[in-house]
């Protein structure tokens, strides 16, 4: 491990894999040889529609999704998705649950306000000083609702609701995946809609993934714009308007870069044994504080604190200057945030656990 070697925790726009940058700037200003940049290139011409279709191919392969699901490409983020899900899946229906379990969850129930009445169902339970998720057997769902919107891992807190739905046939699950698609298999066939924007696990910031069951398009609100508009982004192959083509360009690379490494079998073991490392060192002292529950921590951002407050500065000073960028937490909760997404080699959280033990030894 080179100490002079700087790694990213930043929650997003995140690191990108070492090869995918080589490759991005061997190829950055005369792409596949044609003379011109990929950000040059036609979302019309022949060479792009083939990096769509790569990255549709890619998609579907890593995730195992089924031919009566339709892939699209969005722009606005999940923040877009907010407004776009009740637009497009309320139909005549005037209600949807919202499970709350975080920041992010919470946001997207305020949004859809503007749309129809939420359902908001609090699940996120405290015992014993520890954060905790009801299990989804307790989840107090309605069953009229249109559909039920909850985020499997919230960023912010680092809480994780790692149990997949197994709800009634009738119930439409819809899932915010921004922060954790790609790092882990899912049964695609659990749920109605999954969305996820790309600058976690994925790629570049700008491009927002739309995984929807083919029999929920046409359901959509005459006040939807078309840009959000499923069943038209679904009638154009995602190419109603121009894309955010260096994104996707780069997406295709990440998504070819998973797949020659092992697929999400093999990523999800590696994020596993990365999150299992760092929260080890954590829980092995007194000096350091995670609280939640272990159920229920995510495996894409480990949050912790100090439990001498007046050292949090001086921790993101000197973890700065030893190569660890980006690691204070979000101004809601403050304190620290690893965010290890796919692209974070275990090299990186190794030199981590390092440092803090450094730290610890110093400042204890």
């Amino acid at each position: 491990m080179k100490e002079n070697t700087i790694y990213n925790f930043s929650a997003g726009p995140s690191m990108l894999p070492k090869k995918v940058l080589k490759k991005i700037h061997l190829e950055f200003g005369s792409w596949k040889r044609y003379g011109r940049s990929i950000i040059e290139i036609s979302h019309r011409s022949k060479n792009f529609l083939l990096i769509l279709e790569s990255l549709e191919h890619n998609l579907r392969n890593l995730l195992k999704v089924p031919r009566n699901y339709r892939v699209l490409f969005f722009h606005g983020g999940a923040r877009g998705q907010f407004s776009a899900v009740p637009m497009n899946l309320l139909g005549n229906n005037k209600h949807a649950d919202y499970i709350s379990s975080g920041y992010w969850s919470y946001k997207a129930a305020e949004e859809s306000k503007k749309y129809c009445t939420p359902y908001i169902i609090n699940v996120k339970k405290k015992l014993n000083k520890k954060t905790y998720i009801s299990p989804m057997s307790n989840w107090n769902i309605n069953f009229k609702s249109a559909y039920l919107h909850y985020c499997p891992n919230e960023t912010i807190e680092g809480i994780a609701i790692h149990e997949e739905p197994s709800f009634n046939d009738n119930i439409v699950v819809v899932g915010d995946f921004s922060s954790t698609l790609f790092s882990r298999i899912i049964d695609i066939k659990r749920y109605g809609v999954i969305y996820a924007s790309a600058q976690k696990n994925i790629g570049p910031s700008g491009v927002t993934i739309v995984i929807i069951r083919q029999d929920l398009l046409g359901k959509f609100k005459v006040m939807c714009p078309s840009i959000l508009n499923y069943t038209i982004m679904s009638e154009n192959k995602s190419m109603f308007n121009t894309p955010t083509t260096f994104s996707l360009y780069v997406s295709d690379l990440v998504l070819k870069w998973i797949k020659k490494i092992g697929g999400l079998k093999k990523m999800e073991a590696l994020n596993k044994k990365k999150a299992t490392l760092l929260y080890k060192a954590i829980d092995s002292t007194n000096f350091y504080i995670n609280n939640v529950s272990n159920y229920n921590r995510s495996y894409m951002n480990v949050v912790f604190n100090i439990k001498n407050i007046n050292l949090q500065s001086l921790f993101l000073k000197e973890s700065y200057n030893f190569g660890l960028h980006f690691l204070k937490g979000h101004s809601i909760i403050g304190g620290f945030r690893a965010s290890i997404y796919n692209s974070m080699p275990i090299e990186g959280v190794i030199k981590l656990v390092k440092f803090m033990k450094i730290f610890e030894k110093q400042y204890s």
